[in-house]
């Protein structure tokens, strides 16, 4: 059985997924009844009993359609569509931390009406950019300090969407 299509989609778009099965004549049918849709990834992209796919969120999910003993699968692809802005927090709502302690930074994004989280899609950077015992993971938007400074540091912690250059900062501390 072969599934489809594997394609991109946005964020709150939809696409119908199909199901072909090849039979021992060599004979093709497209498959319309009996199929029972699932995705490997419901927080990216979801998908109803007839087979239509909804982006959810950004990432990659598999697409599998099961008919009887035989089942197919194929990826869909889902980025951030009609992103119209975000907002930083941190994971816990804490505003401070000491040296030698983490926070972990959270990006929401409002996409054609609806918040999702783009932690992981969004490039992570503070200001100023290098601060001395003090680190972010551009990809996770993880803060890590180390311990020694005596003296407290203030900083804007700042997540940015690539593809759109919407961004939005939120003010930092780490104190000894």
């Amino acid at each position: 059985m072969t599934v489809g299509p594997g394609v991109t989609i946005q964020t709150g778009t939809t696409v119908q997924m199909s199901a072909v099965g090849s039979f021992d004549d060599g004979s093709q049918k497209k498959l319309t009844s009996h199929v029972f849709w699932s995705s490997g990834s419901p927080n990216v992209a979801t998908v109803s009993a007839s087979g239509l796919v909804t982006g959810v969120g950004p990432g990659q999910s598999s697409i599998t359609g099961v008919s009887e003993t035989v089942s197919g699968s194929a990826t869909v692809t889902v980025t951030i569509g009609g992103l119209t802005s975000i907002q930083v927090t941190t994971k816990d709502g804490a505003s401070n931390i000491t040296y030698g302690s983490s926070e972990q930074f959270v990006a929401t994004g409002t996409a054609n009406g609806h918040q999702i989280d783009i932690t992981n899609s969004v490039v992570w950077s503070t200001n100023p950019s290098s601060i001395p015992n003090i680190s972010i993971d551009a990809t996770s938007g993880l803060l890590t300090t180390t311990s020694g400074p005596t003296s407290v540091a203030q900083f804007d912690v700042t997540a940015t969407d690539q593809s759109t250059g919407i961004s939005d900062s939120i003010n930092f501390v780490v104190r000894p």
